[in-house]
């Protein structure tokens, strides 16, 4: 499911959008491209040093959207500059080896932010 295009969109910095929703409005965080760790069975990883909404969110809907994208990655037809919208289930974990491993690349991280991709679409 994850494609080359959204792999050099990581390599490039940008700000990565993290939407969710829980009983009430939906709520949005940022982070950066280059915080998302992929997993060999691709799986996203980010660093999570405070939200504490989104992670009471996802307790309650586990479902999340991401949107990320760069200038300098070429999209559709030659255009400068592409985006996806990434959909899947999100939960917070805070120990284990995959924990270990990120607060060795992040060490501010609290806790970090797993999310099972369920779609992936290229908007640019």
């Amino acid at each position: 499911m994850i494609t080359e295009k959204f792999l050099e969109v990581l390599k490039d910095e940008g700000v990565v959008s993290i939407v969710s929703m829980g009983t009430e409005e939906p709520h949005i965080v940022n982070t950066w491209n280059s915080y998302l760790v992929l997993t060999p069975d691709e799986r996203i990883l980010i660093p999570a040093y405070a939200m504490r909404k989104t992670e009471k969110n996802t307790n309650q809907n586990n479902k999340i959207k991401l949107a990320l994208g760069s200038r300098n990655v070429i999209g559709y037809n030659d255009y400068q500059g592409t985006g996806f919208v990434l959909e899947g289930t999100a939960k917070f974990f805070d120990s284990g080896a995959e924990y270990d491993m990120m607060k060795g690349k992040f060490p501010f991280l609290t806790r970090v932010l797993e999310v099972t991709v369920t779609s992936l679409k290229q908007m640019l």
